[in-house]
């Protein structure tokens, strides 16, 4: 089984400008079920790999929602905590091209309340973390100690750090705690702008080379237009180009790529990232590619079913 840890919030998602505005000109807001690790879990459970999704939400309507969509996406629950306190919510706002950027409302939200729950269970094969669950305390230490413990025995842990640079008070502490992980993570999937905010302006491949020297098996690069690459010991690998698609959003892409590299490792039986040649991580690429590519295609983070996969060439 997977086990996905990380926040689940509700993103404040401009509508149609045609259907509605408010006082000031602005655009409507629509409610979206996300948050990066929240969108990894669906992103795999809707492949059909057995998932589950490790975070505290809140027992408010938004939270109740959270979690039927869970269920519906064939997300399992059983480490699913809840609570009283109100969800987090991210305003989005969206460029010409359709990028998002975000501003957080967190302050005492059910997610950062995280308990650790202790050793995973035995059948847990992968361990995905990220996004603000690598931030907002206490629930980062709490998800930290689970890096470190799990990958002690053994499981295939994964990161993205998914940066939300507002929500960072000390970069530099960040940074330092950022490099704290490597040793403990096999597979770092990130942004290239990601990378760069990380090693403040390096080259993302030569960032990777370097995480690479700190532990790390493998970094898979998403590289916006420029697709999707994979460095490890042995250099790069693979490096597959975006899929041409109108793009309605970019909500949910990177994590996308998240939950269907999940999902191809796990159908594979793939825990040791050494076992990949550059063939087989072509593959791994360009299967989470074409998810991204229908994520992209559709508003809100919304990731593809298996269906949905075998339907689009």
């Amino acid at each position: 089984m997977i086990v996905v840890g990380g926040e689940a919030l509700v993103d404040l998602v401009p509508g149609d400008p045609l259907d509605s505005t408010v006082d000031g000109g602005l655009r409507a807001l629509l409610p979206r079920l996300g948050g990066g690790p929240y969108n990894v879990a669906l992103a795999a459970g809707r492949l059909g790999v057995p998932t589950a999704f490790l975070s505290r939400v809140s027992t408010d309507r938004f939270g109740d929602a959270m979690v039927e969509r869970l269920h519906a996406s064939d997300v399992d629950t059983s480490l699913l905590q809840r609570g009283d306190e109100p969800t987090t919510l991210a305003v989005v706002a969206l460029d010409a091209k359709g990028a998002a950027r975000y501003t957080f409302y967190v302050e005492g939200t059910a997610d950062r309340l995280v308990a650790d729950p202790g050793p995973l269970p035995g059948t847990v094969t992968a361990l995905s973390l990220g996004t603000l669950g690598m931030v907002l305390e206490p629930g980062a230490s709490a998800y930290e100690a689970m890096l470190r413990r799990e990958a002690a025995r053994g499981v295939l842990t994964v990161l993205d750090p998914n940066i939300r640079e507002a929500l960072i008070t000390d970069p530099a502490a960040y940074r330092a705690r950022f490099a704290s992980w490597l040793p403990d993570v096999r597979l770092l999937k990130i942004s290239d702008d990601d990378a760069a905010w990380l090693t403040e302006g390096a080259d993302p491949v030569a960032a990777a080379k370097t995480w690479i020297e700190s532990g790390v098996d493998a970094v898979v690069l998403t590289r916006g237009a420029d697709g999707v690459a994979v460095i490890t010991a042995a250099g790069e690998l693979a490096h597959v180009p975006s899929r041409k698609v109108t793009v309605r959003d970019t909500i949910g892409a990177g994590d996308t790529v998240q939950g269907a590299l999940l999902a191809w490792l796990h159908t594979r039986d793939v825990t040791d990232l050494a076992s990949l040649d550059a063939g087989a991580w072509r593959e791994a690429l360009e299967f989470a590619a074409k998810a991204a590519s229908i994520t992209v295609s559709r508003s809100g983070a919304e990731p593809p079913t298996s269906a949905d996969m075998a339907s689009t060439v």
